[in-house]
């Protein structure tokens, strides 16, 4: 899944991005029905993902999106992005986010070859729970006690999901799970990185490793694609991009607070489209691990927005 990078207002480029719209409730609702818009996109895109790989390798599949975004990167914002790639800047942050950014999808593109649309997402959905483990270990934030019962109770809602005693190899809910973890530590480097770099540099920088790091394994796992499978790809680069790009909006217009819960509307969309379109029909264990998942984000959501109201109300020294 995405995270939006919003520079912070002092950060002035020739590439930047529209500041954040003032919060209004009408300001709000656009924000969160631009978030559903998004994860209702993302969740078709692992869907299109899902078909692909049955027939094609994983980097062809990986390498044909970041060019298609690219394409689009060219057109939208244009030639300023490219031209600001020679301002002066600290790569590491952007190379190492963009490196675990193509990890964690190499792992959950070829974990989706073997779990169904609905367990890899719930799976996928334990990200959260990681990045307060790696909160506490890399940012070196103070983790209380009802930080520690949330991961608690996401990490059974991940054994639920994951049914231990209910599968032949356990590789693709590692993979999975190993996903989820990667794309935390994107969450962590985001917090570092996103008051100096916009979302489109973060996208051009991700895309562009994406294509160099995937192309070199293209001449051996290339499979010319059917003209079907091209449409495919095409709605795969249109599904992603434009699930980033209404994330990020969404970010501008709502809270991060407003926006959080609406993330799991992606688990409705999963167990439904995997219903449809791929015949499954997810395990109650599934179901019960889903749940389990999202309640301990939801209520993380629910503990930080209090204490970030109750440190705004605080006296100033």
């Amino acid at each position: 899944m995405l995270s939006a990078a919003i520079p912070a207002p002092e950060i002035v480029a020739p590439y930047a991005e529209p500041p954040l719209s003032r919060s209004t409730p009408d300001n709000r609702l656009l924000g969160v029905g631009l978030a559903f818009a998004a994860y209702a996109l993302f969740t078709v895109q692992d869907s299109i993902v899902k078909h692909l790989v049955a027939t094609m390798s994983v980097p062809q599949v990986l390498f044909s999106r970041s060019m298609l975004i690219l394409a689009f990167l060219t057109v939208v914002p244009g030639p300023r992005l490219w031209r600001a790639l020679a301002d002066p800047r600290d790569w590491r942050p952007l190379l190492m986010r963009a490196a675990l950014i193509l990890v964690a999808w190499l792992c959950y593109f070829t974990a989706s070859r073997h779990l169904t649309l609905a367990a890899l997402t719930t799976l996928y959905f334990a990200a959260p729970i990681a990045v307060v483990l790696l909160a506490m270990l890399v940012l070196k934030e103070t983790v209380g006690a009802f930080r520690w019962l949330v991961v608690i109770l996401g990490f059974v809602g991940v054994v639920f999901a994951a049914e231990p005693t209910d599968m032949p190899s356990p590789l693709p809910v590692m993979l999975a799970l190993f996903a989820a973890c990667a794309w935390a530590g994107t969450q962590i480097l985001a917090r570092m990185i996103s008051r100096s770099e916009t979302s489109a540099m973060q996208m051009l920088m991700s895309n562009g490793l994406f294509s160099l790091a995937c192309g070199f394994a293209l001449p051996f796992v290339w499979v010319t694609p059917s003209l079907g499978d091209c449409g495919f790809l095409l709605g795969l680069a249109i599904a992603g991009a434009s699930g980033q790009y209404l994330i990020f909006e969404a970010f501008r217009f709502a809270p991060a607070s407003a926006i959080a819960p609406v993330e799991y509307s992606g688990l409705a969309w999963a167990f439904a489209i995997g219903w449809l379109f791929f015949a499954e029909t997810p395990s109650l264990a599934v179901y019960s691990g889903a749940a389990l998942i999202a309640a301990s984000s939801l209520l993380l959501v629910w503990y930080e927005t209090r204490a970030l109201r109750r440190s705004d109300d605080a006296p100033l020294p």
